[in-house]
């Protein structure tokens, strides 16, 4: 399916360790589940909820063996580290505010991280992971599963080639209505969590959803932030974190870009589209129809592009796993973002040389940027809604390299 995937069948199947995602957690089973789709890697050890009991219940009825169920994350990462047969990877799924110390603690014993995003809760702990990841040689991957749809490599190969000329402007928008009701008091864990800054970070809907925006445009047209102007505003009665925000953008070179994400948008599940508009032509992809995207010409019929019946850019057709007419969805996204890390994480322990195509997944310097995005969006809109500066730190160009 990926090139390169035979890589795996040289070695044992990969083994990983996860901290969060236990019973009921809705993220936590979308990537145990996307992981075990291509069976290249397997669920080995876990510290699943902060409470022992509830953890030993969960892996119990994974099958998962009771020694490598840990009370603590640190006893976990401790402990396998140091195990002959230790987890080639660990995977965190927890809120915010916990993805740096167990991020910082599996780098430093030696364990390349899956983390969600947002990656931290400040760019001074993002880089601060950044640069040791870099200094141990260690793969990182920020899990913005939505680059993992086949037609976005083909958009992203389209506007690389000059298909769509210069781009002039960027509109992309991200509306959910889940917090359009006071849901955080009802008891869900999920809306609790993510309206409270100490587990949250600075944003709520910014962080949450709008920082899937902010990576979706700069992988698929490569554009560079300049500055922003924000404007983050809180709807839910008793809120304190934003849950509706609007971003205008300018690119280095000249585009223009404007940003919509909300929690509050009644009638929307789950809509981010994106719309990218050049000098000879247009795209437009939605999230809820990800099997197409639409290609406006000047001089041709609006098009409509399908990932099975068109042909695609070689990397797009190679993450295509079924023919065209049986829709590849969020699970098959997720996978295909898994499956490229699962190949490269496996050459790179059998010593092999990757390539471009094995790197393609999104790390630690996409998830430094995010957080980047996410601190400016917050500071202008502190200061009345004001452009700022969307100036690359120098820590950040380290890790960049």
């Amino acid at each position: 399916m990926i090139e390169g995937q035979e890589t795996l069948t040289k070695v044992a199947r990969l083994k990983y360790g996860m901290v969060g995602g236990g019973k009921g957690a809705f993220i936590g089973d979308v990537h145990r589940k996307a992981i075990a789709m291509d069976g290249k890697a397997e669920l080995a050890a876990g510290c699943f909820s902060q409470s022992y009991p509830s953890t030993l219940e969960t892996g119990a009825s994974w099958g998962l063996d009771k020694k490598r169920l840990y009370k603590t994350f640190e006893e976990m990462i401790k402990a396998e580290a140091k195990r002959k047969d230790k987890i080639d990877f660990i995977l965190i799924v927890t809120p915010n505010n916990t993805h740096f110390p167990i991020a910082k603690l599996a780098l430093e014993n030696g364990l390349p991280v899956v983390c969600d995003k947002p990656l931290t809760t400040n760019s001074r702990d993002a880089e601060e992971l950044g640069k040791l990841a870099a200094k141990k040689g260690l793969l990182f991957c920020v899990t913005y599963a939505y680059r993992g749809y086949p037609i976005v490599y083909h958009m992203r190969e389209m506007i690389a080639s000059g298909e769509l000329g210069e781009i002039r402007f960027v509109a992309a928008e991200y509306p959910q209505d889940w917090l359009a009701t006071p849901l955080e008091k009802t008891g869900q864990k999920q809306a609790a969590w993510r309206t409270d800054p100490k587990r949250a970070g600075l944003s709520n809907c910014v962080g949450d959803i709008g920082s899937h925006i902010e990576n979706m445009v700069s992988y698929l047209t490569g554009l560079e932030m300049e500055s922003l102007c924000a404007r983050l505003d809180i709807f839910g009665q008793g809120r304190v974190l934003d849950d509706n925000a609007s971003v205008m953008v300018n690119y280095k070179g000249g585009a223009k870009g404007l940003y919509w994400s909300s929690q509050i948008a009644v009638g929307y599940d789950n809509g981010f589209r994106v719309r990218i508009f050049g000098t000879k032509a247009s795209l437009e992809w939605a999230q809820e129809e990800c099997n197409y995207c639409k290609v406006g010409h000047i001089d041709k019929p609006l098009a409509r592009l399908s990932r099975g019946r068109d042909k695609m850019y070689p990397r797009a057709q190679a993450l295509s796993r079924i023919p065209s007419g049986h829709p590849e969805g969020y699970f098959e996204a997720f996978a295909n973002l898994y499956s490229t890390f699962l190949t490269t994480l496996a050459k790179k322990l059998a010593g092999e040389k990757l390539t471009k195509d094995d790197l393609d997944f999104p790390d630690v310097r996409d998830g430094i940027r995010g957080v980047k995005y996410i601190e400016k969006c917050v500071e202008s809109s502190k200061k009345g809604a004001v452009w700022v500066k969307f100036a690359q730190s120098r820590g950040f160009r380290e890790v960049m390299g």
